[in-house]
């Protein structure tokens, strides 16, 4: 069976960009291919707090929007 890049692929939005990522990427492999520090962001999936506990088993499914926000500490 022929397989193209579409079938390998996941689209989706993060942080308002329409873009493809690699089937069955969790949160935590989406922030680790964009070399983010998961100690310093939130993510939202659809609208919704995704919990940090969840990352790792939380799949990224097609036409989901992504919302990856850095947290900032100051004073």
């Amino acid at each position: 069976m022929q397989h193209n890049d579409s079938d390998l692929a996941v689209r989706c939005t993060v942080n308002g960009a329409e873009t493809s990522v690699p089937a069955g990427i969790t949160i935590a492999g989406l922030l680790e291919q964009m070399r983010l520090r998961p100690e310093i962001v939130a993510v939202e999936v659809n609208a919704r707090l995704v919990p940090r506990a969840t990352w790792s088993a939380r799949v990224v499914q097609t036409n989901e929007r992504i919302e990856i926000v850095t947290l900032v500490g100051g004073g």
